[in-house]
């Protein structure tokens, strides 16, 4: 659920990186706070447990535009890869307006990409939400990889992408694929919330 503030005239929506420890998720974060202008960005915040981080900073849009007179705000997470901070996942998940699911795209990382997806599942239903409801982009990363390591998106597309989401090939070490699929899934959050402005 959109934060709107009415006197600032300004509404923050959360976007969260999932997918499982090593697939991406820090990259496509690091990459996108390393290239908005300083003026439009926060600071990156980390907080760092032994052996992972969950990261998170907010950014103003600069092609976005306005809704209903209000600016748009957005704030990125990433979510712990390992599973035991499932508990976590679940913290940062919460209120979350979109989802990039990063999927590795390595063949050998394939069952813990559908064991971090059912995750997804699960932690939206602890709090209510069907998947199917909620804006989703699939970023298949690491397509950069020599193709006898990887599945190709169609591959991909037919194991993960069961509604039709946008999803995109991607190499967030190099930045290939991280605008848009940031912009992918902004979109379509600005797209629901435009069809349900604020309202005082």
């Amino acid at each position: 659920m959109p934060l709107v503030n009415f006197t600032a005239r300004e509404i923050t929506c959360k976007l969260v990186y999932y997918g499982p420890g090593r697939c991406g998720k820090t990259t496509n974060l690091q990459y996108i706070h390393g290239r908005v202008p300083e003026a439009r960005r926060g600071r990156m915040v980390s907080l760092a447990t032994q052996s992972d981080r969950t990261l998170f900073f907010d950014f103003l849009p600069i092609e976005l535009g306005v809704i209903s007179g209000f600016t748009t705000r957005f704030q990125l997470y990433t979510v712990p890869g390992q599973v035991y901070y499932n508990a976590t996942r679940r913290l940062v998940l919460q209120g979350a307006d979109g989802v990039v699911f990063v999927v590795d795209s390595q063949a050998r990382r394939f069952d813990e990409n559908v064991e971090s997806f059912q995750n997804l599942q699960e932690n939206l239903l602890e709090q209510g939400v069907d998947i199917r409801q909620l804006p989703l982009v699939l970023q298949y990363n690491k397509q950069d990889l020599p193709p006898d390591l990887v599945l190709s998106a169609p591959e991909l597309d037919e194991a993960f992408n069961f509604r039709s989401v946008p999803s995109l090939p991607a190499d967030a070490l190099h930045g290939t694929g991280v605008f848009e699929t940031l912009k992918a899934l902004s979109t379509v959050v600005l797209q629901r919330l435009a069809a349900r402005p604020p309202t005082l």
